[in-house]
């Protein structure tokens, strides 16, 4: 096997979904509709579309819809075509077949890299990816594989980051970074000397913010187990990537694509008008509704 390659996507989906109360009290957040579709299927299909076939999903207590999501309804199926609706039943089906769907449990939700390492059993000593199904990123090459692509040319770990405000500082991950590389096919590509953890604006003179997506080797598990807590009491990804930078490679990869922070209300809004305004379904309709809206 390739080592080179990466096959395995760990989706965390354990947290409680506050920034999205009330409606995720009951609803997994992960199963909230984007123009139709939840936002844990556009993550597997990034995935998939980025050349990967094993999807480990994470999950916590009251996350049980979301291991039923993937699996075949044949009485939903059976339904649909006999009220004519083929097509609708072939998707769902697609569906259960999309990739091969595993999960693991995390009992409560205590961050991002405790997540991760939940997912260590099933993804062995083998570099992986993760995503982050309310980070929402629409690209002509999918982000994961934009990020794969660096992994392959450089080695080491990847994250995506995009470049950010000053009042934006303290809402993300942030990296601090060596000179960019002066070959073109390498303009993209920044190594990371320091990683901070939603930082106050005065720590930092950085403004690249860590996105979502993430290419990191297997040796990162031994480091998520010897990074203690940190902001909230939480095992931070950003914290232990910041040991891990010390002795390993980690590159920074300004990916291309919109980006839609969907775990909050204003972004939720956003990403589902810009995603129904791609669906020929609708599109036509809802725009004419934005112009009648614009000229009120």
């Amino acid at each position: 096997m390739d080592p080179s390659v990466i096959r395995k996507v760990v989706i965390p989906a354990a947290g409680l979904g506050t920034r999205c109360l009330p409606a995720t009290k009951v609803v997994p957040k992960e199963l909230l509709p984007i123009a139709g579709r939840p936002l844990i299927q556009y993550a597997v299909e990034e995935a998939v579309a980025s050349g990967i076939s094993i999807v480990v999903l994470v999950l916590g207590p009251g996350k049980e819809l979301l291991s039923q999501y993937f699996l075949r309804n044949p009485i939903l199926e059976e339904s649909l075509r006999r009220s004519s609706r083929e097509e609708d039943a072939r998707d769902l089906e697609k569906l259960s077949a999309i990739a091969d769907i595993r999960t693991v449990w995390q009992s409560s939700p205590l961050g991002l890299a405790n997540a991760i390492d939940a997912a260590k059993p099933l993804i062995g000593d083998e570099s992986f990816a993760v995503i982050l199904p309310d980070a929402l990123i629409h690209s002509v090459m999918p982000c994961i594989r934009q990020l794969a692509t660096c992994q392959e040319a450089h080695g080491g770990s990847v994250v995506a980051v995009q470049k950010i405000e000053a009042i934006e500082v303290e809402r993300f991950g942030i990296v601090e970074t060596a000179p960019p590389p002066r070959t073109a096919e390498d303009s993209r590509v920044l190594r990371v000397t320091r990683l901070l953890e939603r930082p106050h604006l005065s720590e930092t003179t950085s403004r690249y913010g860590i996105f979502g997506r993430y290419i990191l080797t297997s040796d990162i598990f031994d480091v998520i187990r010897e990074t203690p807590a940190g902001r909230g009491g939480e095992f931070q990804l950003t914290d232990a990537l910041a040991r891990y930078v010390s002795s390993k490679p980690v590159y920074a990869y300004l990916f291309e694509g919109e980006h839609y922070d969907a775990g909050n209300k204003l972004g939720y809004i956003q990403a589902t008008i810009k995603y129904a305004l791609r669906d020929e379904d609708v599109s036509t309709d809802l725009r004419t509704f934005l112009r009648q809206i614009d000229t009120c």
